[in-house]
């Protein structure tokens, strides 16, 4: 990946990598207990040619602060706020989302706040009713899931989690990610999802008016499948989520290049429709000023 740099937001430092360039830009979000690191095999591919890949370690994570007040920042609305703050000092004024895990359901409620997200592409992030009855219907409950809430992992959880999330590959990817987040992230934010703080994810998903896309294997631990395909969304890709076969919790990393050919789809249709919406707006801009 290209060399990362800090910026101060009010939730603390926060370690980011940006191409740069005059691309579209397009903020991948992480899951919980990882980082931006996650996401090597989209800034080692064609993408960085056409587009502006950013990606951030969210406050806990990785190369960013552990946040100051975690009863604040690590929940869905203080991640969302800390978003809000990235892109503001990055002058990110359009822009599209790819949000994984955690990092999807924070985008839904920055989406449900902001004007930036043109488009919002999520993997592993079920957009869910509020509290606890919204989540039993989007996810399967099981004995792992409960890993996602665990405050303090031994070196074997790190390993259960991270099988689980990539696959049972040998050696495990990321155990030292997952070993470095400040555990009050994953408890924190169990209990603001089960709260129901923020808005309401599927009534959010559902009102856009910009365009979403799921893309989910078939093997997740996690997300039920059904669920996705009850939503009322119009998908870009077709008729309800893309899934791919033969992947976990992680298409990005599993399939690299059947991911990195959708996510370059779905940035084609955002890119398009956030520059006919610019001119017209600059065309309504021009008549108000003529009368």
């Amino acid at each position: 990946m290209p060399d990362s740099q800090m910026i101060v937001t009010n939730h603390g430092a926060v370690r980011y990598t940006d191409t740069g360039g005059s691309g579209f830009p397009v903020l991948l979000i992480h899951g919980s207990s990882f980082s931006r690191r996650v996401f090597e095999r989209q800034f080692d591919s064609e993408l960085v040619r056409r587009w502006r890949l950013i990606a951030l370690d969210l406050p806990g994570h990785g190369g960013s602060d552990n946040a100051a007040q975690p009863g604040s920042t690590y929940t869905v609305t203080g991640f969302a706020d800390c978003l809000e703050a990235f892109a503001e000092q990055l002058n990110l004024k359009r822009l599209a989302v790819f949000g994984w895990s955690l990092g999807g359901h924070v985008a839904i409620e920055w989406m449900s706040r902001s004007t930036r997200i043109r488009g919002l592409m999520l993997s592993g992030a079920p957009p869910m009713s509020r509290g606890i009855i919204g989540m039993l219907r989007a996810f399967h409950p099981s004995f792992d899931l409960l890993l996602t809430t665990k405050q303090t992992f031994t070196e074997r959880d790190a390993v259960r989690f991270s099988a689980l999330c990539f696959g049972a590959t040998e050696p495990a990817p990321f155990t030292d990610l997952i070993l470095r987040t400040d555990g009050l992230v994953r408890s924190t934010f169990a209990q603001s999802l089960a709260r129901g703080d923020g808005a309401d994810q599927r009534r959010t998903i559902e009102a856009s008016d910009v365009p979403v896309a799921f893309v989910d294997g078939a093997d997740d631990p996690f997300v039920r499948l059904g669920y996705l395909s009850g939503l009322h969304v119009p998908e870009p890709f077709g008729d309800g989520p893309t899934v791919l076969a033969g992947v976990g919790h992680a298409p990005f990393w599993t399939r690299p290049d059947a991911f990195n050919r959708l996510l370059d789809q779905f940035l084609e249709t955002v890119a398009a429709g956030a520059a006919s919406a610019w001119q017209a707006h600059v065309r309504r801009v021009t008549a108000r000023a003529r009368a």
